[in-house]
């Protein structure tokens, strides 16, 4: 199974636009947690969203570009394919 960090950036955009981001994210199996490897959940920035799965690159990316198209503005997105991940003070998730 691959992990993928996916960051969106949505133009000249309103926070509604984000909620649709989220929403539509959210129903292609994108989350916007992450987990450690000792079980503990922690939220993603603003905007990045954790994906897992057999999925490639590429098709995360036209998940991805799918949900953001949904929002009806310009976006831009970046897919990083992880073996493995590290971050400092992100919020936990309760």
């Amino acid at each position: 199974m691959a992990n993928y960090t996916v960051r969106i950036e949505l133009r000249e955009a309103e926070r509604e636009d984000y909620t649709v981001l989220y929403e539509e994210m959210e129903a292609r199996g994108f989350t916007d947690t992450i987990t450690s490897n000792d079980g503990i959940t922690y939220q993603l920035p603003d905007a990045e969203y954790n994906y897992e799965g057999e999925a490639t690159r590429k098709e995360v990316l036209a998940m991805a570009k799918s949900a953001a198209e949904e929002t009806g503005v310009e976006y831009s997105v970046l897919v990083t394919q992880s073996t493995g991940r590290t971050w400092h003070n992100l919020r936990k998730v309760i």
